[in-house]
């Protein structure tokens, strides 16, 4: 009997991809399904912050692929977008060939991580199955690092371009978070870094909810069990000066207490006395 040739659907399903995360610290991070993920793959592809990490993950997968080499070399300018759609590019080839693909980014594989979202929607629109699995992020290592409980009185999370350039508005009773504050005001996509000036208007802006003189909070995850984390305390009027790595992260505490809403608290019958 001739068999029944398999239909386009069935054919374009034998591709797969699976994003993975695998933290910030070096092989200590990484979950036990993203790690068997990466080991029966059948092709990886990786975006790691150093050497170190990359050797690793070609210990567990002999085809590791990384994607650095897809942003600007040398003295080139190149747009980020154009990097990250090539990247993409690179990954759904391999998928489109029926491979079982992992794509495997530091911290986690979805945040500020705007490949794994792109080539998972590209390959479910094509009809292949595609996934995210988590990973621990810069900001959980941040909240145990520093020893913040954030669900003590909430906290507020922007990228720093974003924050200047639109209408954001903090809450100063919050923990507030600026992803990214090395390229902060940065709108080109072509560079990696960013001055004095660019931080002086950040500083004016949020100047209008923090004094000044608060102190504010340079954060970096250290990526080797070696390392140990950085924490530079630091006043608002001295972020222009500071030292900023791609890595940074600016956490800003609260500068006021929590305000009791007494409207809502009359209508549930709760005194201010009963919160503590």
């Amino acid at each position: 009997m001739t068999p029944v040739p398999m239909d386009k659907k069935q054919e374009v399903a034998r591709g797969s991809l699976v994003c993975v995360g695998t933290g910030l610290n070096l092989a200590g991070q990484i979950s036990v399904l993203s790690k068997s993920y990466i080991e029966n793959a059948d092709v990886v592809f990786s975006l790691v912050p150093d050497g170190f990490a990359q050797q690793w993950l070609e210990r567990l997968n002999s085809d590791v692929r990384s994607l650095q080499p897809y942003y600007a070399q040398g003295d080139e300018i190149k747009n980020r977008r154009d990097t990250y759609a090539q990247m993409v590019q690179a990954i759904l080839d391999e998928v489109r060939l029926g491979k079982k693909v992992v794509c495997a980014l530091y911290g986690h594989p979805g945040v500020f991580a705007c490949v794994s979202h792109f080539a998972i929607a590209q390959a479910r629109e094509e009809g292949y199955s595609a996934r995210m699995e988590p990973g621990i992020s810069a900001e959980a290592c941040l909240w145990a690092d520093i020893g913040i409980d954030p669900g003590n009185s909430g906290h507020q999370s922007f990228e720093a371009s974003q924050f200047m350039f639109y209408r954001h508005t903090p809450d100063p009773t919050t923990h507030l978070l600026l992803w990214q504050i090395g390229i902060a005001g940065e709108h080109t996509l072509t560079k990696f870094n960013t001055s004095s000036d660019r931080l002086q208007i950040l500083v004016e802006q949020l100047s209008e909810w923090y004094p000044l003189e608060h102190e504010i909070v340079i954060y970096e995850a250290p990526n080797l069990p070696v390392q140990s984390p950085r924490i530079d305390r630091l006043t608002l009027k001295e972020l222009p000066f500071a030292e900023l790595t791609p890595i940074s992260t600016l956490l800003i505490p609260p500068s006021r207490e929590l305000e009791f809403n007494s409207e809502i608290l009359a209508k549930l019958g709760i005194s201010e006395s009963d919160l503590g």
